[in-house]
């Protein structure tokens, strides 16, 4: 994989060498992928790893003491170190998972809220990180949602001034609507200050930046592989180990127990208290493929990168007539840019721009409240860039919003 630079940028098309499915048509065009905040690509080293996977490694790891199986487990505790130092953690605060859904709706049965506690969420949430805690009403825990401004900002006193039943502070590091990038830092700082946890929902932010949840004093923090260049199925939960003693089982079965009893019950300690049954190993393998692949481009040259793209794509729209742009107003952004031809449907612009092979999302993103209540829309079109992008890509796609406008648009 060559990792030339063009100036102080990445170079585009040499990484996309090593990403099979963007050499596809799509209705007769060449493939635009700009739907990277649903799920990325994934490059050859990943999709030929999982491969060598299955016709090397396929065992049960673990369970069994022969020769497979041990290659197997050796494969699998590679790829919790790999994710470990990824985000600066410990293996044992490591948690494998499906996607961040389910890693979120692990916390919310296995912390130990009761009635009478104070989960605070935001409008910014994805709905993942918004119907775990709402479930709790049941037993009598309050959830409040902190506010945005008009540039889609959160309103940090809300956080400077928390109420004495707050027992924990759940936030997006990154908007999957707006692009928003919060002060996780500082909200985690505010939240242990008023003696409440952190769960960082880092979903959009791990693909794109350098995340080091000891610097963000994170407790937990959630993210999905399939997001990030890894396949579908696994995902992470960090637990910081200061919790594990505090929590409760989510799933119970084999591999997280020490013994079992008719009576009694000794359980595993974290993360494999929280890996009943047999676990997605190859998905597993996968996302430390996936880790190696974005170590060596580098972090950093990620984050750079994807930030020239991002600028590029806001100054190509914002001459557009007829459009509504969300986001990118100020402060930091991702790579998300959400909008609407005025006159038109979110599905109706994402159709028209899939007629000359571009994948963009359409619709409520999963996050209802906010395009709803804030954005005051129902649904927008969003596009979504990544490492594999260029900015020739951009300039056609702003050509041919220009165009939809024109055509379809009300100016």
């Amino acid at each position: 994989m060559s990792m030339e630079r063009r100036g102080k940028l990445l170079d585009a098309a040499q990484i996309r060498k090593d990403f099979p499915i963007l050499s596809k048509k799509v209705n007769g065009h060449p493939l635009v992928y700009f739907d990277s905040a649903a799920t990325s690509q994934k490059p050859r080293q990943v999709i030929d790893g999982i491969r060598y996977f299955y016709e090397n490694l396929n065992a049960n790891p673990l369970r069994s003491i022969h020769k497979l199986a041990e290659e197997a487990t050796i494969a699998y505790n590679a790829a919790r170190d790999k994710v470990a130092k990824f985000i600066n953690a410990d293996p044992d605060e490591i948690v494998f998972v499906r996607n961040t859904t389910e890693a979120i709706n692990l916390a919310s049965y296995a912390l130990p809220l009761k009635k009478g506690d104070r989960v605070v969420s935001s409008y910014l949430e994805h709905h993942s990180n918004i119907l775990p805690w709402l479930r709790l009403k049941d037993i009598g825990v309050t959830v409040d949602f902190v506010d945005v401004d008009d540039e889609y900002e959160l309103d940090m006193e809300h956080y400077r001034s928390l109420p004495n039943d707050t027992r924990l502070v759940t936030v997006s590091h990154e908007s999957n609507v707006s692009g928003t990038v919060n002060d996780v830092r500082e909200i985690a700082a505010l939240a242990h200050e008023a003696g409440a946890m952190v769960l960082i929902d880092a979903a959009q932010s791990a693909p794109h930046m350098k995340i080091d949840v000891k610097d963000i004093g994170a407790d937990l923090l959630a993210f999905s592989g399939h997001k990030m260049l890894g396949p579908f199925g696994i995902g992470v939960l960090y637990v910081n180990k200061t919790l594990h003693e505090h929590m409760k089982p989510f799933l119970t079965g084999g591999e997280m127990i020490e013994s079992v009893r008719l009576n009694d019950v000794k359980y595993q300690k974290i993360p494999r208290f929280y890996e009943a049954g047999t676990q997605d190993v190859e998905g597993a393998y996968g996302l430390g493929l996936a880790i190696d692949y974005l170590n060596r481009i580098g972090m950093g040259n990620v984050e750079a990168y994807d930030k020239a793209l991002t600028e590029h794509l806001f100054d190509s729209v914002r001459s557009v007539k007829g459009l509504d742009v969300y986001g990118g107003k100020s402060g930091k952004y991702g790579p998300i840019l959400s909008f609407n031809v005025k006159g038109l449907h979110s599905h109706d612009v994402a159709y028209f721009l899939d007629k000359k092979g571009f994948a963009l999302r359409s619709g409520f993103h999963c996050a209802q409240p906010f395009i709803e209540d804030k954005l005051k829309a129902n649904g927008t079109a969003r596009a979504s860039l990544y490492i594999y992008n260029t900015l020739a890509e951009i300039d056609r796609f702003a050509a041919e919003i220009k165009n939809i406008a024109r055509k379809y648009g009300r100016i």
